[in-house]
Protein backbone atom coordinates (compact mmCIF):
# COMPACT_ATOMS: atom_id res chain seq x y z
CA UNK A 1 0.00 0.00 0.00
CA UNK A 2 2.91 2.33 0.70
CA UNK A 3 3.98 2.14 -2.94
CA UNK A 4 0.51 3.06 -4.07
CA UNK A 5 0.29 5.99 -1.70
CA UNK A 6 3.44 7.68 -2.99
CA UNK A 7 1.36 8.83 -5.95
CA UNK A 8 -1.32 10.59 -3.90
CA UNK A 9 -0.40 13.93 -5.52
CA UNK A 10 -0.98 12.51 -8.99
CA UNK A 11 -4.15 10.84 -7.73
CA UNK A 12 -5.42 14.18 -6.46
CA UNK A 13 -4.74 15.82 -9.84
CA UNK A 14 -6.75 13.09 -11.58
CA UNK A 15 -9.66 13.47 -9.17
CA UNK A 16 -9.61 17.25 -9.64
CA UNK A 17 -9.74 17.00 -13.44
CA UNK A 18 -12.69 14.61 -13.33
CA UNK A 19 -14.53 16.81 -10.85
CA UNK A 20 -13.88 19.90 -12.98
CA UNK A 21 -15.23 18.21 -16.12
CA UNK A 22 -18.53 17.37 -14.43
CA UNK A 23 -18.99 20.73 -12.70
CA UNK A 24 -18.31 22.73 -15.87
CA UNK A 25 -20.85 20.63 -17.79
CA UNK A 26 -23.43 21.41 -15.13
CA UNK A 27 -23.52 25.11 -16.01
CA UNK A 28 -21.82 25.61 -19.38
CA UNK A 29 -25.10 25.13 -21.19
CA UNK A 30 -27.16 27.65 -19.17
CA UNK A 31 -26.21 30.85 -21.08
CA UNK A 32 -26.58 28.99 -24.39
CA UNK A 33 -30.15 27.77 -23.80
CA UNK A 34 -31.73 30.63 -25.85
CA UNK A 35 -29.47 29.86 -28.82
CA UNK A 36 -30.03 26.10 -28.51
CA UNK A 37 -33.77 26.74 -28.53
CA UNK A 38 -33.38 28.28 -31.99
CA UNK A 39 -30.66 25.95 -33.32
CA UNK A 40 -32.37 22.73 -32.25
CA UNK A 41 -35.81 23.98 -33.36
CA UNK A 42 -37.43 23.51 -29.97
CA UNK A 43 -39.26 25.54 -27.34
CA UNK A 44 -37.89 27.20 -24.23
CA UNK A 45 -39.32 24.35 -22.17
CA UNK A 46 -37.66 21.80 -24.44
CA UNK A 47 -34.28 23.50 -24.26
CA UNK A 48 -34.55 23.76 -20.47
CA UNK A 49 -34.80 19.97 -20.34
CA UNK A 50 -31.10 19.94 -21.24
CA UNK A 51 -30.44 21.24 -17.72
CA UNK A 52 -33.30 19.46 -15.96
CA UNK A 53 -32.44 16.07 -17.46
CA UNK A 54 -28.84 16.48 -16.36
CA UNK A 55 -29.83 17.32 -12.78
CA UNK A 56 -32.35 14.47 -12.62
CA UNK A 57 -29.81 11.94 -13.82
CA UNK A 58 -27.19 13.19 -11.36
CA UNK A 59 -29.72 13.11 -8.52
CA UNK A 60 -30.55 9.47 -9.19
CA UNK A 61 -27.06 8.18 -9.99
CA UNK A 62 -24.97 9.94 -7.35
CA UNK A 63 -26.03 8.11 -4.15
CA UNK A 64 -26.47 4.76 -5.92
CA UNK A 65 -23.01 4.81 -7.47
CA UNK A 66 -21.54 6.21 -4.27
CA UNK A 67 -22.86 3.11 -2.51
CA UNK A 68 -21.59 0.88 -5.33
CA UNK A 69 -18.13 2.40 -4.91
CA UNK A 70 -18.19 1.64 -1.18
CA UNK A 71 -19.06 -1.99 -1.97
CA UNK A 72 -17.18 -2.81 -5.19
CA UNK A 73 -14.22 -0.46 -5.18
CA UNK A 74 -14.08 3.29 -5.59
CA UNK A 75 -11.39 3.51 -8.29
CA UNK A 76 -13.11 0.90 -10.47
CA UNK A 77 -16.46 2.66 -10.10
CA UNK A 78 -14.81 6.04 -10.76
CA UNK A 79 -13.38 4.78 -14.06
CA UNK A 80 -16.81 3.52 -15.16
CA UNK A 81 -18.44 6.82 -14.17
CA UNK A 82 -15.89 8.76 -16.25
CA UNK A 83 -16.58 6.45 -19.20
CA UNK A 84 -20.27 7.33 -18.94
CA UNK A 85 -19.46 11.04 -18.62
CA UNK A 86 -17.26 10.87 -21.74
CA UNK A 87 -19.80 8.92 -23.78
CA UNK A 88 -22.62 11.29 -22.86
CA UNK A 89 -20.50 14.34 -23.63
CA UNK A 90 -19.51 12.91 -27.02
CA UNK A 91 -23.16 12.29 -27.90
CA UNK A 92 -24.11 15.86 -27.00
CA UNK A 93 -21.13 17.28 -28.91
CA UNK A 94 -22.25 15.52 -32.09
CA UNK A 95 -25.97 16.20 -31.61
CA UNK A 96 -27.97 18.30 -34.04
CA UNK A 97 -31.42 17.51 -32.60
CA UNK A 98 -32.90 17.92 -29.13
CA UNK A 99 -33.61 14.21 -28.42
CA UNK A 100 -30.01 13.20 -29.19
CA UNK A 101 -28.50 16.03 -27.16
CA UNK A 102 -30.86 15.31 -24.29
CA UNK A 103 -29.83 11.64 -24.35
CA UNK A 104 -26.23 12.71 -24.01
CA UNK A 105 -27.05 15.08 -21.16
CA UNK A 106 -28.85 12.34 -19.20
CA UNK A 107 -25.86 10.03 -19.59
CA UNK A 108 -23.55 12.87 -18.51
CA UNK A 109 -25.51 13.19 -15.28
CA UNK A 110 -24.08 9.84 -14.16
CA UNK A 111 -20.86 11.80 -13.68
CA UNK A 112 -22.32 13.31 -10.51
CA UNK A 113 -20.94 10.25 -8.70
CA UNK A 114 -17.42 11.61 -9.31
CA UNK A 115 -17.64 13.65 -6.12
CA UNK A 116 -18.58 11.02 -3.50
CA UNK A 117 -16.15 8.59 -5.11
CA UNK A 118 -13.36 11.17 -5.07
CA UNK A 119 -14.04 11.97 -1.40
CA UNK A 120 -13.90 8.28 -0.54
CA UNK A 121 -10.64 7.76 -2.44
CA UNK A 122 -9.08 10.73 -0.64
CA UNK A 123 -10.17 9.39 2.74
CA UNK A 124 -8.87 5.89 2.02
CA UNK A 125 -5.62 6.65 0.23
CA UNK A 126 -4.23 10.06 1.18
CA UNK A 127 -1.95 10.77 4.14
CA UNK A 128 -4.02 11.75 7.15
CA UNK A 129 -2.81 15.35 7.19
CA UNK A 130 -3.73 15.82 3.52
CA UNK A 131 -7.31 14.57 3.65
CA UNK A 132 -9.08 17.71 4.88
CA UNK A 133 -7.35 19.98 2.38
CA UNK A 134 -7.88 17.60 -0.55
CA UNK A 135 -11.56 17.08 0.21
CA UNK A 136 -12.05 20.81 0.72
CA UNK A 137 -10.47 21.65 -2.61
CA UNK A 138 -12.43 18.95 -4.47
CA UNK A 139 -15.65 20.24 -2.90
CA UNK A 140 -14.87 23.79 -3.93
CA UNK A 141 -14.30 22.63 -7.51
CA UNK A 142 -18.02 21.86 -7.69
CA UNK A 143 -18.88 25.52 -7.14
CA UNK A 144 -15.87 26.94 -8.98
CA UNK A 145 -16.43 24.78 -12.03
CA UNK A 146 -20.07 25.86 -12.23
CA UNK A 147 -19.00 29.51 -12.10
CA UNK A 148 -16.26 28.93 -14.67
CA UNK A 149 -18.75 27.28 -17.01
CA UNK A 150 -20.99 30.35 -16.91
CA UNK A 151 -18.03 32.62 -17.68
CA UNK A 152 -16.71 30.51 -20.58
CA UNK A 153 -20.05 29.82 -22.27
CA UNK A 154 -20.35 33.22 -23.94
CA UNK A 155 -16.92 33.29 -25.64
CA UNK A 156 -17.28 29.65 -26.74
CA UNK A 157 -20.68 30.16 -28.34
CA UNK A 158 -19.73 33.56 -29.76
CA UNK A 159 -16.46 32.53 -31.40
CA UNK A 160 -16.93 28.80 -32.08
CA UNK A 161 -20.26 26.94 -31.90
CA UNK A 162 -22.46 25.20 -29.36
CA UNK A 163 -20.72 21.90 -30.18
CA UNK A 164 -17.60 23.22 -28.43
CA UNK A 165 -19.56 23.52 -25.21
CA UNK A 166 -19.03 19.77 -25.05
CA UNK A 167 -15.74 19.21 -26.89
CA UNK A 168 -13.70 21.01 -24.20
CA UNK A 169 -15.19 19.10 -21.23
CA UNK A 170 -14.89 15.87 -23.25
CA UNK A 171 -11.13 16.34 -23.39
CA UNK A 172 -11.04 16.75 -19.60
CA UNK A 173 -13.18 13.69 -18.93
CA UNK A 174 -11.14 11.50 -21.30
CA UNK A 175 -7.89 12.58 -19.66
CA UNK A 176 -9.37 11.86 -16.22
CA UNK A 177 -10.68 8.46 -17.34
CA UNK A 178 -7.30 7.26 -18.68
CA UNK A 179 -5.38 8.75 -15.76
CA UNK A 180 -7.72 7.07 -13.25
CA UNK A 181 -6.64 3.68 -14.55
CA UNK A 182 -2.98 4.66 -14.20
CA UNK A 183 -2.71 6.74 -11.05
CA UNK A 184 -5.69 5.94 -8.81
CA UNK A 185 -5.12 2.85 -6.62
CA UNK A 186 -8.04 0.65 -5.71
CA UNK A 187 -9.25 1.18 -2.17
CA UNK A 188 -8.91 -1.68 0.34
CA UNK A 189 -12.02 -0.46 2.20
CA UNK A 190 -15.21 -2.32 1.31
CA UNK A 191 -18.74 -2.08 2.69
CA UNK A 192 -20.53 -5.42 3.08
CA UNK A 193 -23.99 -6.17 1.75
CA UNK A 194 -25.88 -5.45 -1.46
CA UNK A 195 -27.75 -2.50 -2.95
CA UNK A 196 -31.36 -2.16 -1.83
CA UNK A 197 -32.88 -1.82 -5.30
CA UNK A 198 -36.42 -1.23 -4.01
CA UNK A 199 -35.08 1.67 -1.96
CA UNK A 200 -33.08 2.87 -4.95
CA UNK A 201 -36.21 2.82 -7.14
CA UNK A 202 -38.28 4.74 -4.59
CA UNK A 203 -35.49 7.26 -4.07
CA UNK A 204 -35.14 7.77 -7.81
CA UNK A 205 -38.88 8.29 -8.07
CA UNK A 206 -39.22 10.94 -5.37
CA UNK A 207 -36.14 12.78 -6.56
CA UNK A 208 -37.43 12.81 -10.14
CA UNK A 209 -40.94 13.94 -9.16
CA UNK A 210 -39.66 16.59 -6.77
CA UNK A 211 -37.10 18.06 -9.15
CA UNK A 212 -39.57 18.08 -12.03
CA UNK A 213 -42.13 19.92 -9.89
CA UNK A 214 -39.56 22.50 -8.84
CA UNK A 215 -38.13 22.92 -12.34
CA UNK A 216 -41.49 23.39 -14.04
CA UNK A 217 -43.37 25.16 -11.27
CA UNK A 218 -42.60 28.58 -12.79
CA UNK A 219 -43.83 27.44 -16.23
CA UNK A 220 -46.85 25.33 -15.33
CA UNK A 221 -47.85 27.31 -12.25
CA UNK A 222 -47.17 26.28 -8.66
CA UNK A 223 -50.87 25.57 -8.06
CA UNK A 224 -51.41 23.59 -11.27
CA UNK A 225 -52.65 20.00 -11.02
CA UNK A 226 -49.46 18.70 -12.64
CA UNK A 227 -47.11 20.38 -10.15
CA UNK A 228 -49.24 19.51 -7.11
CA UNK A 229 -49.52 15.92 -8.37
CA UNK A 230 -45.74 15.67 -8.73
CA UNK A 231 -45.22 17.02 -5.21
CA UNK A 232 -47.76 14.53 -3.85
CA UNK A 233 -46.09 11.65 -5.70
CA UNK A 234 -42.71 12.77 -4.34
CA UNK A 235 -44.07 12.75 -0.77
CA UNK A 236 -45.55 9.25 -1.12
CA UNK A 237 -42.42 7.82 -2.74
CA UNK A 238 -40.21 9.43 -0.09
CA UNK A 239 -42.28 7.77 2.65
CA UNK A 240 -41.97 4.41 0.86
CA UNK A 241 -38.23 4.98 0.45
CA UNK A 242 -37.73 5.64 4.16
CA UNK A 243 -39.83 2.59 5.04
CA UNK A 244 -37.85 0.38 2.66
CA UNK A 245 -34.49 1.62 3.92
CA UNK A 246 -35.46 1.14 7.58
CA UNK A 247 -36.51 -2.48 6.92
CA UNK A 248 -33.56 -3.39 4.68
CA UNK A 249 -30.63 -5.39 6.06
CA UNK A 250 -28.42 -3.54 3.57
CA UNK A 251 -29.94 -0.08 3.09
CA UNK A 252 -28.80 2.20 0.31
CA UNK A 253 -28.87 5.08 2.81
CA UNK A 254 -28.66 4.31 6.52
CA UNK A 255 -31.49 6.32 8.07
CA UNK A 256 -29.72 6.23 11.45
CA UNK A 257 -26.77 7.89 9.73
CA UNK A 258 -29.03 10.56 8.25
CA UNK A 259 -30.35 11.37 11.74
CA UNK A 260 -26.91 12.04 13.20
CA UNK A 261 -26.92 15.75 14.22
CA UNK A 262 -23.70 16.50 12.35
CA UNK A 263 -25.13 14.88 9.21
CA UNK A 264 -28.62 16.34 9.07
CA UNK A 265 -27.51 19.86 9.97
CA UNK A 266 -24.75 19.75 7.36
CA UNK A 267 -27.19 18.43 4.76
CA UNK A 268 -29.61 21.27 5.56
CA UNK A 269 -26.78 23.74 5.03
CA UNK A 270 -25.94 21.99 1.75
CA UNK A 271 -29.52 22.38 0.53
CA UNK A 272 -29.50 26.11 1.28
CA UNK A 273 -26.04 26.69 -0.19
CA UNK A 274 -27.11 24.98 -3.40
CA UNK A 275 -30.19 27.20 -3.45
CA UNK A 276 -28.18 30.40 -3.03
CA UNK A 277 -25.38 29.54 -5.45
CA UNK A 278 -27.52 28.46 -8.38
CA UNK A 279 -29.95 31.33 -7.87
CA UNK A 280 -27.02 33.68 -8.56
CA UNK A 281 -26.30 31.94 -11.86
CA UNK A 282 -29.93 32.27 -12.94
CA UNK A 283 -30.76 35.80 -11.78
CA UNK A 284 -27.54 37.76 -12.36
CA UNK A 285 -27.16 36.99 -16.10
CA UNK A 286 -30.83 37.87 -16.66
CA UNK A 287 -30.51 41.05 -14.62
CA UNK A 288 -27.32 42.28 -16.31
CA UNK A 289 -28.62 41.47 -19.82
CA UNK A 290 -31.75 43.60 -19.27
CA UNK A 291 -31.60 46.73 -21.50
CA UNK A 292 -30.94 49.94 -19.61
CA UNK A 293 -34.09 51.58 -21.00
CA UNK A 294 -36.14 49.27 -18.75
CA UNK A 295 -34.87 51.22 -15.75
CA UNK A 296 -32.35 48.74 -14.43
CA UNK A 297 -29.79 46.30 -15.83
CA UNK A 298 -26.74 46.98 -17.99
CA UNK A 299 -27.69 45.73 -21.45
CA UNK A 300 -24.87 43.15 -21.32
CA UNK A 301 -24.24 40.51 -23.96
CA UNK A 302 -24.02 36.80 -23.07
CA UNK A 303 -20.25 37.09 -22.79
CA UNK A 304 -20.41 40.27 -20.71
CA UNK A 305 -23.03 38.81 -18.37
CA UNK A 306 -20.74 35.85 -17.76
CA UNK A 307 -17.89 38.19 -16.86
CA UNK A 308 -20.00 39.65 -14.07
CA UNK A 309 -19.61 36.24 -12.41
CA UNK A 310 -15.85 36.07 -12.94
CA UNK A 311 -15.12 37.26 -9.36
CA UNK A 312 -17.03 34.21 -8.13
CA UNK A 313 -14.73 31.81 -10.00
CA UNK A 314 -11.61 33.76 -9.00
CA UNK A 315 -12.60 33.80 -5.33
CA UNK A 316 -13.23 30.05 -5.44
CA UNK A 317 -9.82 29.42 -6.99
CA UNK A 318 -8.02 31.57 -4.41
CA UNK A 319 -9.89 30.49 -1.27
CA UNK A 320 -10.36 26.76 -1.90
CA UNK A 321 -6.69 25.77 -1.41
CA UNK A 322 -6.64 27.58 1.95
CA UNK A 323 -9.61 25.82 3.50
CA UNK A 324 -7.72 22.71 4.63
CA UNK A 325 -5.24 24.66 6.78
CA UNK A 326 -7.96 26.94 8.11
CA UNK A 327 -10.10 23.95 9.08
CA UNK A 328 -7.15 22.44 10.95
CA UNK A 329 -6.84 25.64 12.98
CA UNK A 330 -10.43 26.65 13.66
CA UNK A 331 -12.48 23.60 12.68
CA UNK A 332 -14.79 22.79 9.78
CA UNK A 333 -17.84 23.99 11.70
CA UNK A 334 -16.39 27.48 12.05
CA UNK A 335 -15.47 27.48 8.35
CA UNK A 336 -19.07 26.61 7.43
CA UNK A 337 -20.49 29.35 9.66
CA UNK A 338 -18.08 31.86 8.12
CA UNK A 339 -18.97 30.74 4.61
CA UNK A 340 -22.66 31.17 5.37
CA UNK A 341 -22.04 34.75 6.51
CA UNK A 342 -20.07 35.64 3.37
CA UNK A 343 -22.71 34.09 1.11
CA UNK A 344 -25.56 35.81 2.93
CA UNK A 345 -23.74 39.17 2.70
CA UNK A 346 -23.64 38.76 -1.09
CA UNK A 347 -27.41 38.85 -1.30
CA UNK A 348 -27.68 41.46 1.41
CA UNK A 349 -25.62 43.74 -0.82
CA UNK A 350 -27.63 42.94 -3.95
CA UNK A 351 -30.90 43.56 -2.14
CA UNK A 352 -29.97 47.15 -1.30
CA UNK A 353 -27.48 48.01 -4.10
CA UNK A 354 -27.45 46.66 -7.66
CA UNK A 355 -27.42 49.77 -9.85
CA UNK A 356 -23.67 49.84 -10.48
CA UNK A 357 -21.47 47.14 -12.06
CA UNK A 358 -19.18 47.08 -9.02
CA UNK A 359 -22.15 46.02 -6.89
CA UNK A 360 -22.49 42.86 -8.96
CA UNK A 361 -18.74 42.18 -9.06
CA UNK A 362 -18.41 42.56 -5.29
CA UNK A 363 -21.47 40.41 -4.61
CA UNK A 364 -20.17 37.66 -6.90
CA UNK A 365 -16.82 37.72 -5.09
CA UNK A 366 -18.49 37.49 -1.68
CA UNK A 367 -20.55 34.51 -2.83
CA UNK A 368 -17.42 32.85 -4.21
CA UNK A 369 -15.69 33.15 -0.83
CA UNK A 370 -18.77 31.88 0.96
CA UNK A 371 -19.29 28.88 -1.32
CA UNK A 372 -15.58 27.99 -1.20
CA UNK A 373 -15.72 27.89 2.60
CA UNK A 374 -19.11 26.20 2.69
CA UNK A 375 -18.54 23.46 0.13
CA UNK A 376 -15.06 22.69 1.45
CA UNK A 377 -16.24 22.27 5.03
CA UNK A 378 -19.42 20.28 4.36
CA UNK A 379 -17.73 17.22 2.87
CA UNK A 380 -15.26 17.08 5.76
CA UNK A 381 -18.04 17.44 8.33
CA UNK A 382 -19.93 14.54 6.74
CA UNK A 383 -16.85 12.31 6.54
CA UNK A 384 -15.90 13.01 10.13
CA UNK A 385 -19.37 11.92 11.28
CA UNK A 386 -19.75 8.59 9.44
CA UNK A 387 -17.82 5.31 9.15
CA UNK A 388 -15.36 4.96 6.27
CA UNK A 389 -17.58 2.23 4.78
CA UNK A 390 -20.35 4.84 4.36
CA UNK A 391 -18.20 7.64 2.93
CA UNK A 392 -19.48 7.24 -0.64
CA UNK A 393 -23.19 7.12 0.09
CA UNK A 394 -23.04 9.79 2.84
CA UNK A 395 -21.12 12.32 0.74
CA UNK A 396 -23.17 11.29 -2.27
CA UNK A 397 -26.37 12.24 -0.46
CA UNK A 398 -24.79 15.53 0.63
CA UNK A 399 -23.85 16.31 -2.97
CA UNK A 400 -27.30 15.23 -4.08
CA UNK A 401 -28.98 17.54 -1.58
CA UNK A 402 -26.93 20.42 -2.98
CA UNK A 403 -28.25 19.54 -6.45
CA UNK A 404 -31.80 19.58 -5.09
CA UNK A 405 -31.05 22.98 -3.60
CA UNK A 406 -29.75 24.12 -6.98
CA UNK A 407 -32.99 23.07 -8.66
CA UNK A 408 -34.98 24.82 -5.94
CA UNK A 409 -32.89 27.95 -6.31
CA UNK A 410 -33.37 28.14 -10.06
CA UNK A 411 -37.07 27.26 -9.94
CA UNK A 412 -38.16 29.43 -7.04
CA UNK A 413 -36.18 32.54 -7.98
CA UNK A 414 -37.31 32.28 -11.60
CA UNK A 415 -40.90 32.10 -10.41
CA UNK A 416 -40.41 35.15 -8.17
CA UNK A 417 -38.70 37.20 -10.89
CA UNK A 418 -41.29 36.53 -13.62
CA UNK A 419 -44.32 36.77 -11.33
CA UNK A 420 -44.77 40.46 -12.11
CA UNK A 421 -43.86 41.61 -15.62
CA UNK A 422 -43.75 45.07 -17.19
CA UNK A 423 -45.90 45.82 -20.26
CA UNK A 424 -42.89 45.24 -22.53
CA UNK A 425 -42.40 41.72 -21.11
CA UNK A 426 -39.35 42.37 -18.91
CA UNK A 427 -39.56 41.50 -15.19
CA UNK A 428 -40.00 44.32 -12.75
CA UNK A 429 -36.92 45.26 -10.73
CA UNK A 430 -38.85 44.48 -7.55
CA UNK A 431 -38.95 40.79 -8.53
CA UNK A 432 -35.16 40.62 -8.51
CA UNK A 433 -35.01 42.42 -5.15
CA UNK A 434 -37.39 39.90 -3.61
CA UNK A 435 -35.39 37.02 -5.09
CA UNK A 436 -32.13 38.43 -3.70
CA UNK A 437 -33.68 38.90 -0.25
CA UNK A 438 -35.07 35.36 -0.31
CA UNK A 439 -31.64 33.91 -1.10
CA UNK A 440 -30.04 35.97 1.65
CA UNK A 441 -32.59 34.69 4.16
CA UNK A 442 -31.97 31.08 3.09
CA UNK A 443 -28.26 31.48 3.73
CA UNK A 444 -28.90 32.98 7.17
CA UNK A 445 -30.83 29.77 7.91
CA UNK A 446 -27.80 27.82 6.63
CA UNK A 447 -25.69 29.68 9.21
CA UNK A 448 -28.16 28.74 11.97
CA UNK A 449 -27.98 25.10 10.85
CA UNK A 450 -24.18 25.25 10.97
CA UNK A 451 -24.33 26.60 14.52
CA UNK A 452 -26.39 23.53 15.48
CA UNK A 453 -23.62 21.15 14.39
CA UNK A 454 -22.23 19.51 17.56
CA UNK A 455 -18.97 21.00 18.80
CA UNK A 456 -15.80 19.05 19.44
CA UNK A 457 -16.10 19.36 23.21
CA UNK A 458 -19.51 17.66 23.45
CA UNK A 459 -19.66 14.09 24.79
CA UNK A 460 -19.19 11.51 22.02
CA UNK A 461 -22.14 9.19 21.62
CA UNK A 462 -21.85 6.99 18.52
CA UNK A 463 -24.49 4.57 17.36
CA UNK A 464 -23.24 0.92 17.08
CA UNK A 465 -21.79 1.24 13.59
CA UNK A 466 -19.69 4.18 14.72
CA UNK A 467 -18.20 2.83 17.96
CA UNK A 468 -15.68 0.66 16.17
CA UNK A 469 -14.49 3.76 14.36
CA UNK A 470 -14.06 6.01 17.38
CA UNK A 471 -10.30 5.89 17.03
CA UNK A 472 -10.35 6.39 13.28
CA UNK A 473 -11.37 10.04 13.52
CA UNK A 474 -8.27 10.80 15.54
CA UNK A 475 -5.98 10.20 12.55
CA UNK A 476 -7.39 13.22 10.77
CA UNK A 477 -4.80 15.75 11.92
CA UNK A 478 -6.33 18.49 9.80
CA UNK A 479 -9.97 17.92 10.80
CA UNK A 480 -12.26 17.96 13.81
CA UNK A 481 -13.45 14.78 15.55
CA UNK A 482 -17.14 15.60 15.29
CA UNK A 483 -19.59 14.75 18.03
CA UNK A 484 -22.63 12.76 16.95
CA UNK A 485 -25.72 11.84 18.83
CA UNK A 486 -28.61 9.54 18.12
Amino acid sequence: MSEKRIHYGATFAVLAVGALAFSILQSLIIPAIPQLEHTLHTTTSGATWLLTGYLLSAAVATPILGRAGDMLGKARTMALVLVALSVGTLISALATTLPIMLTGRVIQGVGGAVFPLAFGIARDEFPADKVAGAVGFLSAILGGGVGLGIVLAGPIVGHLSYHWLFWFPLALSLIAMVATLIFVPESPVRAPGTINWVGALCMSGWLACGLLAVSYGPTWGWKSASVLGLFAAAAVLMALWIHSENRSASPLVDMKMMRIPAVWTTNLAALLFGFGMFAMFITVPQFTETPTHVGYGFGASITQSGLFLLPFAVAMAVIAPLTGRLAARVGSKTILITGSLFAASCYGLLTVAHSQPWNIYLAAGLLGIGVAFGYASMANLIMEAVPSTQTGVATGMNTNIRNIGAALGSGVTTSVVISNLLPDGFPREHGYVVAFALCGASLVVAMLAAIRIPSRDRAHEFHPTHRALAGEAEVFAGAIALVTED
